[in-house]
């Protein structure tokens, strides 16, 4: 008979892994914001504030230049010793990374030394949510009952919109502060709050057991000495349609947030603290319309509800511009809601999906690899493209939809195509060969 306590195993993982991703992208966001907000003219001052934001925007890219690299590295241990170390591993990282940001001297303190550390802390950050990702999602998923997968999956998932929350409190709290002392020192206490995070982080993670997947496994010796080379050769097709997939759920994010301060408080004169009230609600909308996508996609089939959220998708920058450009406060909610509820249907739902196309000894690696690789090219260059459009068309938004557009249809093409291909590989399999949670079962 079952313990009570191994009953207890899947909720608590669950837990573990919302809260373990939300401190972990509140981090994430927290250097976001502040690149939006202020980053720029503390370690990159100059006579022009485009340049000064594009030059912080920069250093938010180059974040996710490490995560593909983290993502096979964290992926290859992962596969090998285990989700529960990776993730106790990453978010330390991620602590030491966010606090040291916090305590960066300026540029006018040190000079051209503030900006090289401040990037070295921020590939540290990239680092850490390079291995974090995937291990969130697999602990919580591979401890699901059959049938649960695609809504515990979407657990960790929830950690980023529940960070960006986090990120928001403090900032709005902080950007209340007169301007000088904002920029002096307000700005590295929602840094320096990540170490106070980081114990509770840990501690709760402690507490959840190892992955059963990976536990049988492990017992079954299907551990492999390269799952990174094994995976690249012989899944290389899942990879690239799941980060295609992923697309407009991670970059859409850093377009409707990062970005969107950066636009409405650039271009528009919008003053900070009312953009920020306005992501704040959105992102408690966001927060309760992700489970509900989980359930709509569980009744109604992964592969079909995200067909449907990511064309819809396609369609929803064009009234989300028109309103904010209203520059109402009411109505730049319902704009921004609007977009951000229906790409978060992809986001949400995407992680239980990518996972069934990987073997357990090679998920970690697979889905860490194709997710990061995603986060790099679109999420990470997603500020620094809008806000060159933004400049370039000035006082046009209708380029700035377009582009929004295009990261949708890329989601709609990858979504396809990995549903096609996991049709295939059902058809090939036979029954005996496919395990109790649906995952093709390989020696």
């Amino acid at each position: 008979m079952t313990s009570p306590a191994a009953q207890s195993q899947p909720v608590r993982a669950a837990l573990a892994a919302f809260l373990g991703t939300t401190i972990e992208f509140y981090d994430f966001y927290t250097y976001a914001t502040a690149a939006a907000l202020v980053l720029g003219d503390v370690f990159f001052p100059a006579t022009d504030p485009f340049v000064s934001t594009l030059a912080s925007f920069a250093t938010f890219a180059v974040g996710f230049i490490a995560r593909p690299l983290s993502g096979a590295v964290f992926g290859h241990w992962g596969d090998r010793l285990g989700r529960k170390k990776m993730l106790i591993l990453t978010m330390f990282l991620m602590g030491v990374a966010t606090t040291g940001i916090g305590l960066l001297p300026s540029y006018a303190s040190i000079g051209v030394a503030a900006p090289v550390i401040l990037i070295l802390l921020r590939i540290l950050q990239g680092i850490a949510v390079g291995g974090e990702w995937g291990g969130a999602v697999l602990m919580s998923s591979e401890h699901a009952a059959p049938g649960r997968k695609t809504l515990f999956a979407s657990f960790p998932q929830l950690g980023s919109p529940a960070g960006l929350l986090l990120s928001l409190i403090t900032f709005r709290l902080v950007s209340s502060l007169d301007h000088n002392a904002f920029v002096s020192w307000g700005w590295r206490l929602p840094f320096l709050a990540s170490f106070v995070l980081l114990i509770a982080g840990v501690v709760v993670r402690l507490g959840v057991n190892e992955s059963p997947e990976f536990e049988r496994a492990k017992r079954e010796n299907r551990r492999v000495k390269a799952p990174v080379r094994e995976v690249l050769r012989d899944y290389w097709k899942p990879i690239v349609y799941a980060a295609a997939a992923t697309t407009i759920g991670s970059a859409g994010f850093f377009f409707t947030n990062t970005f969107m301060i950066s636009y409405v408080t650039t271009f528009l004169k919008m003053p900070r603290p009312l953009i920020l009230d306005c992501l704040f609600a959105v992102t408690i909308i966001q927060l309760a319309s992700q489970p509900i996508s989980a359930l709509l996609a569980e009744r109604f089939g992964d592969a079909r509800f995200l067909s449907a959220a990511a064309l819809l998708s396609i369609f929803t920058p064009y009234p989300m511009f028109m309103l904010v450009n209203s520059q109402q406060p009411a109505l730049i909610v319902v704009g921004i809601a609007f977009a951000v509820v229906v790409l978060s249907a992809v986001y949400a739902v995407i992680a239980g999906f990518m996972t069934r196309a990987f073997p357990t000894h090679l998920r970690y690696s697979g889905i860490s690899i194709a997710y990061q690789l995603c986060a790099t090219v679109a999420g990470g260059t997603t500020p620094l493209i809008g806000t060159m459009v933004a400049q370039h068309y000035r006082g046009q938004w209708v380029p700035l939809a377009l582009f929004f557009s295009l990261l949708s249809v890329i989601s709609l093409v990858g979504i396809v195509a990995l549903a096609r291909y996991q049709r295939q590989i059902e058809r090939q399999i036979e029954p005996s060969h496919v395990t109790a949670t649906g995952s093709v079962q390989t020696s």
